[in-house]
């Protein structure tokens, strides 16, 4: 079983399997996505998380990131798993509301395992049964609905995890510092543009953040906080009222000619030319 919802305009995927070792490669988008992965049988799974082996006992859930390298080669049973891109749901925008970031997603070097209860395992059943029948219900806001019970899914194992306090160190600075970076570029990324900004709040030199994702084989720093400013006023274009002046104020731009540049040099495309392409048919 395999459902997903895609919104080719922005390059946003959110997917659902019962068996993800199966499935992930079958997705139309697998690069840098999260995950859930909930194990939802009787008997444990084994999956290896940037080479350390972890057992995921039943009725547990853990969330990785795209920074993370997971591998399958041990998992006997299938492990459901719900995916998404930050094209679909952006955990920052989100996380006054829900206080997830730093538990659940990049604001940890620590990977949370959650139990779900025996009490809630219905509530979490229900979630799901839901789940899969709003992938069967194509309309013009099934993506609104998704996004949602991802939101739900999202608040109930935070409360879990917030309660339990069940982490797995993976010990791991360099991919802690990654994660951080990400964390701040969705916090900062309207007003701070250099490295050299992100690099001073992570308490290290700009040359040391551009190697080290180099060594993780990551785009450049640069090119993560460019592309957060892009993909916002593609989302700000798509889905508001907002002419192209007033979003490049928003997004820190004081002189419109220069958004129209930055925009064409990140998409191909004038602002304008994006808008009227969102009107001809895919």
């Amino acid at each position: 079983m395999r459902y997903e919802y895609k919104d080719d305009k922005l390059g946003s995927i959110l997917g659902l399997t019962n068996d993800i070792r199966k499935d992930e490669e079958r997705f139309s988008i697998t690069a840098n996505t999260i995950k859930f992965l909930w194990n939802r049988n009787a008997e444990s799974i084994t999956i290896t998380v940037d080479g350390l082996e972890l057992d995921i006992l039943p009725n547990q859930m853990i969330t990785v990131t795209y920074l993370q390298h997971i591998s399958y080669s041990k998992t006997a049973s299938p492990l459901s798993a719900i995916l998404f891109n930050r094209e679909f749901y952006c955990i920052f925008d989100h996380d006054t509301e829900v206080s997830c970031n730093g538990i659940l997603f990049f604001g940890t070097q620590d990977l949370p395992i959650i139990t779900i209860p025996e009490g809630q395992l219905k509530k979490f059943n229900l979630w799901y049964d839901v789940f899969v029948e709003e992938f069967a219900t194509p309309d013009n806001i099934q993506g609104d609905m998704l996004q949602m019970l991802l939101k739900r899914l999202i608040i109930m194992s935070t409360r879990l995890a917030k309660e339990q306090h069940m982490v797995k160190s993976l010990d791991n600075d360099q991919i802690d510092t990654i994660r951080r970076f990400n964390f701040l570029v969705d916090l900062h990324y309207k007003t701070k543009r250099k490295v050299s900004d992100y690099a001073e709040m992570l308490f290290k030199s700009p040359k040391t953040l551009s190697n080290l994702f180099s060594i993780y084989k990551q785009k450049s720093p640069q090119q993560i906080i460019l592309e957060r400013i892009a993909l916002e006023a593609k989302r700000l274009i798509n889905y508001t009222d907002k002419q192209n002046q007033e979003i490049g104020y928003e997004l820190g731009f004081n002189d419109p000619a220069h958004f129209s540049r930055f925009f064409k040099k990140m998409t191909q495309m004038t602002p304008s030319e994006y808008r009227e392409n969102l009107l001809v048919p895919a």
